[in-house]
C-alpha cells in the first residue's frame, strides 16, 4: 500500500482537514505526491509569475490557513510524469470519486467549471483541488 512522505505529510497538514481526509484515503489506493498546500505570498507570487497560478496573493485558495486548495500528483512506479495527461485525468477522476463518497465537494484543475466537458478548459492544472464552499 502506498503511502506519504514525511514531506508530503507536512504539505497536507497546511491544508483543511477536509483535504487531509480526502488524500489520506485516497493514498491508501492511488501513489501520489503532495506539491503544495498553503502558499506564502512569495510563493504565490512566484506560482502567478510562472504561469503556474492565474490568482495573485491573496486570491487564490492557496493563500488561507488552513488551504482550502491542494496540488497533489500521481506516481506510477515512484516517478511523475507531467507529460501524462491521461493519468492526471485518471487520479482527478479518482480523487473527485473518494471526496463524493465523502460528501464532500471538490473543484478540479482539470475541468474547472464541473461539466465534464474537459475539451473546454483554457487553463490547465491537473494537480489542483479545492474546496467548493
Amino acid at each position: 500500500m502506498p503511502e506519504f512522505s514525511v514531506k508530503s505529510k507536512e504539505r497536507l497538514l497546511s491544508c483543511d482537514s477536509d483535504l487531509q481526509k480526502i488524500f489520506n484515503e485516497v493514498i491508501r489506493h492511488f501513489d501520489c505526491v503532495v506539491i503544495c498546500g498553503y502558499r506564502s505570498k512569495e510563493e504565490q507570487d512566484e506560482a502567478y509569475r510562472t504561469g503556474k497560478s492565474k490568482l495573485q496573493w491573496p486570491d487564490g485558495k492557496h493563500n488561507t490557513k488552513p488551504s482550502l486548495a491542494v496540488d497533489v500528483a500521481p506516481c506510477i512506479n515512484s516517478k511523475i510524469d507531467w507529460n501524462d495527461r491521461q493519468t492526471f485525468y485518471y487520479f482527478g477522476g479518482f480523487v473527485l470519486g473518494v471526496a463524493s463518497q465523502m460528501g464532500i465537494k471538490l473543484r478540479y484543475g482539470g475541468d474547472w467549471n464541473g461539466n465534464n466537458d474537459l475539451k473546454d478548459q483554457t487553463f490547465f492544472d491537473l494537480p489542483h483541488f479545492e474546496l467548493v464552499r
